[in-house]
């Protein structure tokens, strides 16, 4: 049951942090939110959140037929380095780019209170990088012991990869008058920190290949 409660906190931790920096999916729940409503915004998030989700159940399946096939194992630990890198050195740079105002890079995105399910699953589906960088996590977690590929803790994994987005989701959802004026401040600092992460994250894996 520990190692349920850990794997939760840190895959929702992971989801939480890496929807945290303003971009598509939060700005335009923020859009919906003042444009349509916070309902509208709301479900918007669900929608986003559900694929989230889908992705992630994605993830543990390409993660689990490396990690069952001896012969591609090692393919596993290069896909996390190469993941962990790519993200390390990209939220460096967004940091690093971050002089823009926070209303830029949201899309303008005409929403009804019936579509805006489905648009959140959209533009969700949109990013491509959500199922290398779960598949990442994945590897990660099931080195450190905290998923074993059962029916539970990949529900734990699924359920708190979509929790943590839709954390993130809300607050922008129902907050962001109060965020816009520090939003350039937070991103900076938010991307600072994912980049940290992932170098972390990184080292760890490249550890755990020297020494297998």
């Amino acid at each position: 049951m520990t190692h349920v409660l850990i794997l939760f906190f840190a895959t929702f931790s992971a989801a939480f942090m890496a929807t945290v920096p303003p971009g598509l999916l939060n700005m335009n729940a923020a859009k919906v939110s003042v444009e349509k409503g916070k309902l509208n915004g709301v479900i918007f998030s669900l929608g986003v959140s559900s694929t989230i989700m889908v992705q992630a159940y994605i993830a543990v399946y390409i993660s689990k037929f490396l990690y069952r096939n001896p012969q591609v194992i090692d393919i596993l630990f290069k896909i996390a380095v190469a993941v962990f890198a790519f993200f390390a050195i990209y939220f460096f740079v967004m940091a690093k780019r971050n002089k823009t105002k926070s209303q830029q890079g949201i899309k303008e995105v005409n929403l009804s209170k019936k579509n805006s399910f489905f648009k959140g699953v959209l533009l969700a589906a949109l990013n491509l990088l959500t199922i290398p960088y779960y598949s990442g996590l994945n590897a990660m977690w099931n080195e450190a012991g905290w998923i074993k590929f059962k029916a539970e803790d990949i529900t734990t994994f699924v359920v708190a990869a979509g929790a943590g987005t839709f954390s993130v989701l809300y607050l922008y959802t129902f907050y962001f008058d109060k965020m816009e004026t520090k939003t350039n401040r937070f991103s900076k600092n938010s991307n600072y920190i994912l980049s940290a992460l992932m170098l972390l994250l990184l080292i760890i894996t490249l550890i755990r290949i020297m020494y297998r």
